[in-house]
């Protein structure tokens, strides 16, 4: 039996270990012809499905093409200037001038084309552009947003529940909390859409779709997550660290402060780190209140875009290189998450040693 326990869970954590290498393989190769096309240079370019004018290219073909033409034309011109001077041969060749205008008297009268009109051959051709500078911008300052919004508020609401609140109030209170963190994000979405943003609007200015609306609904979705975790966390500090600060004089800060805080310090920091990699990864609420613009927010009012809006928009319609690039953008933010949990985990090893 204990044989069989340690196969199964040594075979989870592989099933694990595949399914995110599988996830890996399948993003890197999507996006390979765009990491071939524009490399490194794609995150540092703002410009998106922007179609460029590139220079002609001649081929040196193009310059025989025309030496032949030009050729052929010469000849035909000598054939038709040899005109049989026997009355005999000459009765169906028209001798009046208004008759013979079709018939090529020179070389000027012959129009060669140029080598740029030669069938298309050396004309200009477009190339379209893919850059996801803006969205990766735009993902990382409303994460930013609505972790500055979050953090705190959360932690006075972990306080209160764990420390100040009597029990009739912190049990439904922390019930509703969790219910918060239960409803699907497309709700709060709609939510800011249709009240939160333009309440915003009202107040600071600006559009009701906007950078600031994003973080600050990411934060509302958020907190109730961080805050049932950090509660959680300071509910295991034992109660005899508790009654022996109070019994030397410390007051409820203190022990807040210096005892329950350094003491659920790593389980406070992981309700951090998780739900930091959930406002990296929210989509449908952020898609209905960011604004879906390609442009840089020159302030916290005007509208952008993020790395999942920008899959959600364009996934379905998008093919070639177009389709690949998103993948790119994908492959980005993969990347962008797994270091946020590898941070998270470094964390945790280095203080157990």
């Amino acid at each position: 039996m204990e044989a069989l326990f340690r196969k199964l869970s040594s075979l989870s954590a592989t099933i694990i270990l595949i399914l995110l290498s599988a996830i890996f393989v399948v993003l890197f190769m999507y996006a390979k012809p765009a990491i071939k096309e524009y490399g490194l240079h794609f995150i540092i370019d703002p410009r998106w499905d922007v179609t460029v004018q590139l220079p002609a290219k001649n081929k040196p073909a193009d310059n025989a093409s025309a030496q032949s033409v030009q050729n052929n034309t010469t000849n035909s011109t000598a054939s038709n200037a040899a005109i049989p001077q026997d009355s005999d041969d000459i009765g169906n060749i028209p001798t009046d001038s208004d008759d013979i205008g079709n018939i090529p008297q020179d070389n000027d009268n012959i129009a060669i084309p140029e080598d740029n009109d030669l069938g298309g051959m050396g004309s200009s051709n477009t190339k379209t552009i893919y850059g996801g500078l803006i969205p990766i911008v735009g993902t990382i300052l409303s994460t930013v947003l609505a972790m500055v919004f979050a953090v705190p508020i959360a932690m006075g609401i972990s306080i209160f529940l764990a420390e100040i609140a009597p029990p009739f109030i912190s049990k439904p209170v922390g019930i509703a909390i969790e219910l918060l963190a239960a409803i699907p994000s497309i709700i709060y979405g709609m939510w800011g859409l249709f009240y939160f943003g333009p309440l915003i609007a009202d107040i600071f200015g600006g559009q009701s779709v906007s950078l600031l609306v994003a973080g600050m609904v990411l934060a509302v979705m958020i907190i109730p997550f961080m805050a049932s975790l950090t509660r959680d966390s300071m509910n295991t500090t034992p109660n005899v660290l508790k009654e022996s600060a109070y019994a030397m004089g410390a007051t409820k800060f203190e022990v807040i402060k210096d005892v329950i805080f350094p003491y659920a310090k790593k389980g406070i920091i992981g309700s951090i780190i998780l739900a930091l990699g959930r406002a990296l990864g929210e989509t449908m609420a952020v898609a209905f209140v960011i604004g879906g613009v390609f442009s840089f927010p020159h302030k916290l009012t005007d509208p952008t875009v993020s790395i999942p809006v920008v899959l959600a928009n364009n996934f379905a319609e998008s093919s070639g290189m177009s389709l690949s690039a998103l993948f790119y953008l994908a492959l980005i933010l993969f990347i962008i998450s797994f270091a946020v949990i590898s941070f998270a985990k470094f964390y945790f090893l280095r203080d157990k040693k």
